[in-house]
């Protein structure tokens, strides 16, 4: 997701730094550029590409997005990208990742991003593909909105994304975890994308089973949903993207750890624990790394 960002921003016009451990990926955008196909279009695009936050600079926005487990660590590279007035933007998968990131630079300078619908994977080393493009959900880690975060939002906007700004940043998190648990750990243990779990008879039951948790978990914790039918809500946003596989599966595919203990896992109910508990075993017998 976050070449999807990086390439829509620099088609925007903007000066842009991709900062990513992985080497390859790197020196791939260095030597020829950053391609993102898929529901944007198809472009290859000149972007600032390092392993290293300091080569970067102090920036106007840091877009943090990275998987929940590996928050704290890089919230804590990116001190050299810091203006006194700079927002860091936190957007991850599950229950979690934003107040990792707030722990460490505040609670004032983060904001909080959801986004969904756009089944993002890398085809390879400098190369991003996304199957969707439905909805970036922004608020600030305290709320209410302000007008930074309005400001955060003409950005976004004008790079060609679709934007809702949130007060309550409770309703934007759970309103997508929703979703994850509904597809995320099915489709890695069954090995499968979105659209074959919802034209399975017994994976759509036990989909609708997870989203049914995850609604019934938010309502006892007060959370406010936008919705009464979370079954429904879950196959109106898995129709999107029916071609695509979630996060989860796609690490098992690379034999990397997933983020499911912050998804499925994050969620007090037998149909969540048993299938989270699934793809830690799987995990396991693949070897996967961190």
């Amino acid at each position: 997701m976050g070449s999807v960002y990086a390439g829509l921003f620099v088609s925007a016009g903007h000066e842009v730094w991709a900062i990513d451990r992985w080497r390859e990926h790197v020196e791939a955008m260095r030597s020829k550029g950053l391609r993102v196909e898929g529901a944007s279009g198809d472009r290859t695009v000149k972007v600032n590409a390092t392993t290293n936050a300091a080569d970067a600079g102090p920036c106007d926005l840091v877009v943090l997005a990275t998987k929940a487990m590996h928050v704290a660590s890089a919230a804590r590279s990116i001190e050299p990208l810091l203006k006194e007035g700079t927002p860091v933007l936190s957007i991850q998968n599950g229950l979690g990742g934003p107040d990792a990131a707030a722990s460490i630079l505040g609670r004032e300078r983060v904001m909080v991003g959801v986004v969904g619908g756009f089944g993002a994977s890398m085809r390879g080393p400098g190369h991003a593909h996304h199957n969707g493009m439905e909805l970036v959900r922004l608020g600030e880690f305290g709320g209410p909105i302000t007008e930074r975060l309005k400001k955060v939002e003409a950005l976004w906007t004008g790079a060609g994304f679709r934007v809702r700004l949130f007060d309550d940043i409770d309703q934007l998190v759970w309103e997508k975890l929703l979703c994850n648990c509904a597809y995320s750990a099915l489709c890695g243990a069954m090995e499968c994308t979105i659209g074959e779990v919802m034209t399975d008879a017994d994976l759509s039951r036990v989909s609708a089973a997870c989203a049914t948790e995850v609604f019934t978990m938010a309502r006892k914790k007060g959370v406010k949903l936008g919705f009464d039918d979370p079954v429904a809500y879950a196959r109106d946003f898995g129709s999107k993207i029916p071609n695509a596989r979630p996060s989860v599966l796609l690490d098992l595919m690379a034999k990397r750890k997933s983020e499911i203990d912050v998804i499925n896992g994050a969620i007090d109910g037998p149909v969540n624990q048993a299938l989270a508990a699934l793809v830690r075993a799987k995990e396991r017998k693949l070897g996967c790394l961190s």
